[in-house]
């Protein structure tokens, strides 16, 4: 029998339901997956909140890897058999097998286990979209990037440091501060006892950096305006701390012509083409062992809440997962 993580109403992470489900077989251009990880993304508590809108009731999740095991008319490039991970779906991944439509699938090479995949999926496509998509960086040049301890950070670290760019991360604590640097940032600023602009234009030698990577929000937002050189762009790809403030124009002006913008991945990875190139190029990383993925926290699904109280509570390092 089917299981999944289901909420009937927004709130807090107690509204998460583990319900029997019935899954039924794959129609036209979809497949039937049994899932054997799932991934757990701070992104997820923003459609348990509401903060995302989504129809009620509803699946939670978007991130999993497992083995195809049905396949409906007219899909052509999976087989049964298959391994495939997958992020950016529908809202479900929280179960145990799901129908779901074959478009959104990327095949899963056999070095890569399943719940790598899972903990890295969205988390890789993310770095390797704002590494080589967003802006272009050239060895040598210096970043900013917030939480740089967590899932999406380490994984940039170490994409960035061999691509020869500096990082400059922040984090909470020395703890975590410790794990950033041994995953390749350059330099890291404790932010609970450090001024971050302060402490970046001391380490660019005044001049701020071209680009900040802001997946915080709120709390940092205005850090990170005041981080950036002449001409620089912020990149704001998350709220963790809540929504950024509204950007005034003229402050733009005022703090040197600066350029923001908020990307999603479902507009890096939307062109089966491009996400392909960014999935391969992560995969031949992590097999490779150029790229570590660093598994921190593990749970049952049945044990969703408990998942969404640590991550909210900000006591995850790297990545986590749901292993079936």
């Amino acid at each position: 029998m089917a299981h999944a993580i289901r909420f009937h109403e927004t709130g807090g992470p107690d509204v998460l339901e583990w319900e029997t489900v019935e899954v039924g077989d794959p129609g036209p251009g979809e497949v039937r997956i049994r899932h054997e990880a799932v991934g757990l993304n701070f992104a997820d508590t923003y459609f348990r909140t509401g903060l995302y809108p989504a129809p009620l009731p509803a699946g939670m999740g978007v991130e999993a890897a497992g083995v195809i095991e049905a396949v409906g008319p007219g899909v052509t490039d999976f087989h049964e058999g298959d391994r495939v991970t997958y992020t950016g779906s529908p809202l479900g991944a929280y179960s145990t097998e799901r129908v779901m439509d074959a478009a959104h699938l990327i095949a899963l090479p056999d070095e890569i286990p399943f719940d790598t995949a899972a903990a890295m999926t969205m988390r890789g496509l993310t770095a390797a979209y704002l590494l080589r998509r967003i802006h272009p960086l050239e060895a040598g040049d210096t970043v900013l990037l917030h939480a740089a301890a967590g899932g999406v950070g380490l994984i940039f670290c170490q994409w960035a440091k061999r691509l020869g760019i500096n990082v400059i991360g922040t984090t909470s604590t020395d703890e975590k501060a410790e794990v950033a640097r041994s995953y390749g940032c350059t330099e890291v600023i404790v932010h609970t006892r450090e001024d971050i602009a302060e402490r970046v234009r001391e380490l660019t030698d005044g001049a701020g950096v071209p680009v900040v990577f802001d997946s915080v929000g709120a709390s940092t937002h205005r850090s990170s305006l005041d981080s950036l050189a002449r001409r620089g762009l912020l990149v704001a790809f998350g709220t963790a701390s809540g929504p950024i403030p509204p950007i005034s124009a003229m402050d733009l002006a005022v703090k040197g012509s600066l350029f923001v913008t908020r990307p999603a991945l479902a507009d890096y990875i939307s062109d089966p083409i491009e996400r392909a190139e960014l999935a391969n190029e992560l995969f031949a990383q992590v097999a490779a062992g150029d790229i570590e993925i660093e598994i921190n926290q593990r749970y049952a699904l049945v044990d969703a809440e408990r998942a969404h109280r640590d991550l909210e509570a900000g006591i995850s390092v790297g990545s986590s997962v749901f292993s079936l």
